[in-house]
């Protein structure tokens, strides 16, 4: 049987050091429950075999932020849970009640200042941004505008309210925003020393 300092090893290992090896410990150990627990939800098997690897593409890309999970096997099973159900609902199936789940779509009804910076940068820029995140707003960031999870939908998989992750999106918006806003800065600049260069010579 699993230990827990054994779990917290291969976690560290994944997050501290990228490694491949602590991948597929953990896939494992845990690819035949996820498909199992997926295949719940959903009735195609190759569906399901895609969901599972896409829950572990997933911890891969967000590893770094496996640090700041205090309920690992918690986390993975919420993930996995809405990945069902968002494959549910772009499909409009409803072989689940989803009524008795909180499955409502994130949609934007008010767009801020912070918003329009988002909608008209490059995607580069915006990347570095959100890598400069600190991990807990960072994974709350990418739940909500990269998965598209609403707020109580995050608030849940994160085991935190919705007052918090509020503060964590809050906090990402503004953090992005000066990383961009410096990131132009700097490229204006350095557009006007080549500009004033160009004259003199």
């Amino acid at each position: 049987m699993m230990q827990r300092t054994d779990l917290d090893n291969i976690i560290n290992e994944l997050a501290y050091n990228s490694s491949t090896e602590a991948l597929r410990n953990l896939i494992k150990m845990y690819h035949m429950r996820l498909y199992r627990y997926i295949g719940m939800y959903v009735r195609d098997t190759d569906a399901v075999s895609e969901l599972v690897s896409d829950v572990f593409y997933s911890i891969w890309q967000q590893k770094t932020e496996l640090l700041v999970v205090n309920n690992f096997e918690g986390y993975l099973f919420r993930m996995a849970k809405y990945k069902a159900l968002n494959f549910l609902r772009k499909r409009n199936l409803n072989t689940v009640n989803i009524d008795e789940i909180p499955v409502e779509l994130y949609v934007d009804t008010v767009s801020s200042p912070e918003d329009n910076v988002i909608k008209i940068e490059d995607v580069q820029e915006l990347n570095n941004a959100i890598e400069m995140l600190p991990p807990k707003c960072k994974l709350a960031f990418k739940l909500v505008r990269e998965d598209g999870f609403s707020h109580k939908e995050a608030a849940d998989f994160l085991s935190i309210s919705v007052k918090t992750l509020e503060v964590h999106l809050t906090r990402a918006m503004h953090k992005i925003r000066s990383v961009i806003e410096s990131q132009r800065q700097k490229e204006a600049k350095l557009k006007e020393k080549h500009t004033s260069g160009e004259e003199i010579s």
